[in-house]
């Protein structure tokens, strides 16, 4: 469900329906407009409150309107139903008294996380409610983006801790060390990857391997942060590091560790990063063919390598979790 509604984030952004509601209303938000009146008056304080309708969508009909508030409408009513999702098995089981208390630590820390979420998604939705800005704030999208990415890790770890039992356990201080720089490195490349989604950046280069027929563009060193040449250049730079690092570290690994489930998790980690890498070409190269109020195959790359890029996490997340027992765990 987690993945899912990372999902529809990502089609939210394509489709352009970030600032459609644009109010948050925790509890009856779920709620859309149940009549002609209540549609008006939704498409209006979007007129009234978006840059965004008044110099680019001036030309939206109320059937327009309609498309993108869909799409922000179910991204958010996913959010609450994986709420009810958790909340009524959570009561349930703690009313049969199934959780040890290092159980409710994690499941409240779970919690907590979720509902930051949703608080970190209306910071960003309030960045475009303005006359100034077409879009939310890049960086907003990056820190929504970043969070869900914990959520989801968090959740992820915790699954594995439940399921993998201590026999499965590896341990090799290097891997280990090298496992967490590529994490980190990761982190930094899919964070520069929502800046490249909240700039629309890959449209100002939409080539491969050269960036507008340069290896190295002038404007490169501009401003890491918002120029999108430089973040462009940065995300590619970034791609090409992790799969050196991950091409080392599945090496390394296959040299040093007889471990069935860990060398299948570094095998999907390596496959992973080479799909994701094929899949950013391709979405650079098709940047500039989008589709308004639909799905072209712009859209279907992007979804795809923003999924991939979710595996690929996972699958190191699984290499980092194998490597972190002592070394007086069984390493069969």
């Amino acid at each position: 469900m987690l993945l899912i509604q990372v999902l529809l984030g990502g089609i939210t952004r394509l489709t352009g329906s970030g600032l459609s509601i644009t109010e948050w209303k925790p509890i009856l938000g779920f709620i859309p407009p149940l009549n002609e009146q209540g549609w008006q008056k939704a498409f209006l304080m979007y007129q009234e409150k978006t840059g965004q309708y008044k110099y680019l969508n001036q030309d939206f009909s109320l059937s327009d309107f309609k498309f993108i508030y869909f799409w922000e409408w179910f991204h958010r009513v996913w959010a609450r139903f994986m709420a009810i999702v958790f909340v009524i098995p959570f009561v349930f089981f703690l009313v049969k008294k199934y959780f040890t208390s290092q159980m409710m630590y994690a499941l409240l820390t779970l919690f907590i996380l979720g509902a930051a979420q949703g608080l970190i998604g209306w910071i960003m939705v309030a960045s475009g409610l303005n006359d100034d800005n077409l879009y939310v704030s890049h960086i907003r999208l990056a820190a929504h983006f970043i969070s869900a990415l914990v959520l989801i890790g968090f959740t992820f770890w915790y699954a594995l801790h439940l399921l993998i039992p201590q026999t499965s356990y590896v341990y090799h201080k290097g891997l280990l060390r090298l496992s967490l720089f590529i994490l980190v490195i990761l982190f930094c490349q899919l964070s520069y990857g929502a800046f490249m989604a909240g700039l629309k950046a890959a449209t100002v280069a939409p080539t491969w391997p050269l960036i507008n027929g340069e290896w190295i563009p002038q404007t490169w060193h501009k401003d890491f942060l918002y120029h999108p040449i430089s973040i462009h250049f940065v995300h590619r730079g970034l791609a090409y590091l992790l799969f050196v690092l991950i091409l080392i570290f599945y090496f390394y690994s296959q040299k040093s560790i007889q471990s069935t489930l860990y060398n299948r998790s570094v095998y999907s980690t390596l496959i992973l990063v080479l799909l994701q890498i094929g899949l950013g070409i391709f979405t650079v190269l098709y940047s500039t063919h989008t589709a308004r109020n639909g799905f072209g195959l712009f859209e279907y790359l992007a979804q795809a390598h923003q999924l991939t890029a979710m595996f690929l996490f996972l699958a190191l997340l699984t290499c980092i979790f194998l490597l972190k027992s002592s070394k007086h765990s069984n390493a069969n």
